[in-house]
């Protein structure tokens, strides 16, 4: 038998996919089914950039084209980015990529070698543990404390983790799945962190414009922070087009060109006619991004109010992101329940409330002894959220 690479025994995965899996099979039984699980979103992308899409496709953009990406959607990019931010950008500082994800991978093939450390943030998204590992570093989780308002960083932990072989820490600001959002002290931390060990930072800004009320900051804004500092930034949530696979990394020109190569030799160039409806995305009308926060923020609060009117579950109200990471130590506890991922299952199949679990997003750190679920509240209507979870409540208060 010929053998695999041992490194892909260091790959991990989404693994919120699997949870979709499950719901999709007991939906096939006639089931019905509440997808909280996954941060999709069920409004369609704006008309004006499906049309620029396809008048891109009917003008014969369908090559080859730079790898970096075509100067008309890195000059939009620089711009928006650069003004939403406060921080002067050129063209020169952005290299468009397929997606929001490959920007992980990228930044650490540039700043990490094997064996190297980076911190990254637990519960997080699972692709910052996987592509440190992958590529044969080494995956240091910091956590976060829950707080009235939320989750805050335990700095504390993060200065205790850092080694000299601390080479970068990845940051998510506006956070999936916890929807943590740091205050300016928190941010500040972390950069003064980030100057004193010379670390990069690899900035995850994807969820950025997703936001409710207040305004979001980046870190690398900053003082001495943008020479340090690679934003991630996507098109998915902003624009509705998670399937498009539009991104971009914002990064010191040094780096930059790093990103350019290793795009060449990964895919090439982002698909031509897609960056051509990104332009459109960024020049054109901003209402549906408007009309698109209104539906988010109704869904907010429909599943906020109806999560903290279940006996034993509770929620802070985020600004930001589309995503609730409730307590349930207190509902599973009245079931008797002891393991979340059991929780979850049962609810499925007695509600149909499909949704993912703190186990999903890294390894279980020692000292936690709560119990949280992630609920996504992107693909479901206001009315499906008030009946699912309405249905979660009777079968956790029949107990």
């Amino acid at each position: 038998m010929q053998q695999l690479a041992q490194r892909l025994d260091r790959l991990g995965t989404e693994t919120a996919f699997s949870v979709a899996q499950a719901a999709a099979a007991w939906k096939a039984k006639g089931n019905t089914v509440y997808p909280f699980h996954l941060g999709d979103i069920n409004i369609p992308t704006a008309p004006n950039i499906v049309e620029a899409m396809n008048k891109a496709i009917a003008d014969g953009y369908t090559g080859y084209c730079p790898g970096p990406g075509i100067p008309q959607l890195r000059e939009a990019l620089a711009e928006d980015i650069g003004s939403q931010r406060g921080i002067e950008l050129s063209p020169d500082n952005v290299i468009v990529m397929t997606g929001g994800k490959p920007v992980i991978t990228k930044f650490l093939q540039a700043v990490m070698n094997p064996g190297q450390e980076v911190l990254y943030p637990n519960p997080g998204f699972p692709i910052y543990e996987s592509q440190i590992e992958y590529l044969g570093g080494t995956a240091v989780p910091y956590r976060y404390l829950p707080t009235d308002a939320g989750f805050a960083i335990d700095l504390d932990q993060v200065r205790a983790s850092i080694t000299p072989n601390t080479v970068a820490i990845i940051y998510n600001d506006l956070q999936n799945p916890i929807s943590a959002e740091s205050t300016d002290a928190e941010r500040a931390a972390i950069a003064q962190i980030a100057e004193e060990h010379d670390l990069w930072v690899l900035s995850d800004e994807a969820y950025f414009e997703t936001r409710y009320e207040g305004v979001s900051k980046s870190i690398a804004s900053l003082p001495g922070m943008l020479e340090r500092t690679v934003i991630l930034y996507t098109f998915s949530k902003k624009f509705a087009m998670t399937g498009s696979r539009l991104g971009c990394a914002v990064a010191p020109t040094e780096l930059a060109g790093v990103f350019s190569t290793l795009n060449t030799n990964d895919e090439s160039c982002t698909t031509h006619y897609v960056q051509w409806a990104g332009v459109e995305a960024l020049r054109g009308t901003q209402e549906p991004v408007a009309q698109m926060l209104d539906v988010l923020r109704d869904r907010r609060d429909a599943a906020c109010e109806a999560v903290n009117s279940i006996a034993g579950m509770s929620v802070a109200v985020p600004q930001s992101t589309f995503y609730l990471f409730p307590d349930v130590t207190e509902a599973m506890e009245r079931m008797g329940y002891t393991e979340v991922g059991e929780f979850a299952s049962a609810a499925l199949y007695a509600t149909g409330v499909s949704f993912c679990t703190r186990e999903h997003f890294g390894r279980r750190q020692p000292g936690e002894d709560r119990q949280y679920i992630r609920l996504a509240y992107s693909g479901i209507g206001s009315d499906d959220i008030r009946e699912g979870l309405g249905r979660l409540r009777e079968w956790v208060e029949s107990a």
